[in-house]
């Protein structure tokens, strides 16, 4: 049985900007946005510190736009824009509902959001504060996945949780297309990387294995599932640098 304890102290909760949108698909839905900053209140009121990383392909996605003919770099700079509009409308959902919220830039924009400084993003965490991780990395070609493992690597936190708006864990095949999808209870990252597996791009799943942060799959739809990652209770699939 597990407690009610948590089994990490310090977290990043990385959320695809599909996750914002609900059943649209498409933008930002206020119900679905106000039900995620509730699902990460009841987190932080286990004093479990949280970071976040949110994705923009609910307004944006730069290999879209690259296919579109958009020079790749500029297509890219455009998604990091997209991840701050997302980033600023969960921090007005979060502190809607009095939990203290600090959006943070890897592209300057001082007006918004202070600049990505690690040291201070440390020091939001240990105060209690939630940290948004908006812009990626501040590079073109990086995903806003290696930003999450980055990220987590540069604040040293325990875990990765990625949430999902449309499957439960990590499947064999995509199964909505494939009746027989196995789905996966655990996996290492060598797994996800020689059978090909959706997960994350191979650059944040390297990033994850040479920095042991285990990473736990799980779908968001289901109210209270961050809280039963967060209490080591077995939802989703789990991916380490080695099998356990």
């Amino acid at each position: 049985m597990v407690g009610q304890q948590p089994v990490y102290k310090r977290v990043v909760l990385k959320l695809s900007g599909e996750a914002l949108s609900g059943q649209v698909g498409y933008g930002i839905e206020a119900q679905t946005i106000a039900s995620i900053a509730e699902q990460i209140k009841e987190v932080v009121e286990l004093n479990v510190e949280v970071a976040i990383v949110v994705g923009g392909g609910n307004i944006w996605r730069g290999i879209s736009g690259s296919e579109q003919g958009i020079d790749r770099a500029t297509a890219d700079y455009m998604g990091m824009l997209a991840t701050v509009m997302n980033s600023l409308a969960l921090q007005d959902a979060l502190e809607k509902i009095g939990v203290p919220t600090r959006v943070q830039t890897s592209i300057a924009m001082q007006q918004i959001a202070e600049p990505y400084i690690r040291r201070r993003a440390i020091r939001h965490l240990e105060k209690g504060r939630v940290v948004i991780f908006a812009s990626g990395t501040g590079n073109p070609y990086f995903s806003t996945d290696t930003t999450a493992a980055l990220r987590a690597a540069e604040i040293e936190a325990e875990v990765i949780l990625m949430a999902k708006n449309k499957v439960d864990g990590v499947y064999s095949a995509d199964p909505f297309k494939y009746k027989d999808a196995e789905k996966y209870d655990e996996l290492t990252y060598l797994d996800v990387l020689n059978k090909g597996l959706g997960v994350m791009d191979s650059t944040a799943s390297s990033l994850c294995m040479d920095n042991n942060i285990p990473l736990i799959v799980f779908s968001i739809t289901e109210k209270g599932n961050i809280r039963r990652a967060v209490l080591g209770e077995k939802i989703g699939t789990i991916v380490r640098g080695s099998v356990v």
